[in-house]
């Protein structure tokens, strides 16, 4: 069983304070992550706890080597009792793997934090980052690249990285509407 109400605890307790406007980001992902559970069945708690923890790696008290997946990742593995694919979702969320070999840091990622084979997971995942503004609204996933670009800068890491990762976002979002139209679920 995944304790979503301990994963909002710790979200909020690295979050609120230090980075509001990361903690609001965060709360508009995990609402759109509870908007999935009709989708997910028994997943839907690991991708809610998933969705609340995914930028924990931006906290100040987190911070290891400045690549927030990873930080946060390696954060929660010195945790007692964190389900590993919440961590490992944590670790490789919105093809962080990519923007992990723009930083060198791919080895490190993918040897303690190997990707998870649960594409439908994944996708979710990405879905409810890659649709939320920084803000906390619902936006589509290309208004989101272009507000990651605007924000970092084409040339910038995170500028390359999204570009490289957006033809991945754009499809993991249409499989999970897609996914969300067979069963009738409005998102």
């Amino acid at each position: 069983m995944v304790d979503v109400n301990w994963a909002y605890k710790l979200g909020e307790s690295l979050l609120a304070e230090p980075l509001p406007r990361r903690w609001a980001h965060t709360r508009g992902v995990a609402a759109r992550s509870e908007s999935l559970a009709p989708l997910l069945a028994e997943d839907a708690e690991i991708l809610v706890a998933a969705a609340v923890l995914h930028d924990i790696g931006y906290s100040p008290a987190v911070v290891e080597t400045g690549f927030h997946p990873l930080d946060g990742a390696r954060h929660l593995r010195t945790l007692p009792a964190v389900d590993q694919r919440i961590v490992r979702l944590v670790a490789n969320h919105s093809f962080a793997l990519l923007e992990a070999e723009e930083r060198g840091l791919r080895q490190a990622l993918e040897e303690e934090f190997p990707a998870l084979d649960d594409h439908l997971l994944v996708d979710a995942l990405v879905f409810c980052d890659m649709t939320t503004t920084p803000d906390g609204a619902a936006t589509t996933s290309y208004a989101r690249v272009e507000e990651v670009l605007g924000r970092y800068g084409t040339d910038s890491v995170v500028g390359r990285f999204i570009r490289r990762a957006a033809p991945a976002i754009h499809g993991s979002v249409e499989r999970v509407q897609a996914r969300a139209a067979e069963v009738g679920l409005t998102l």
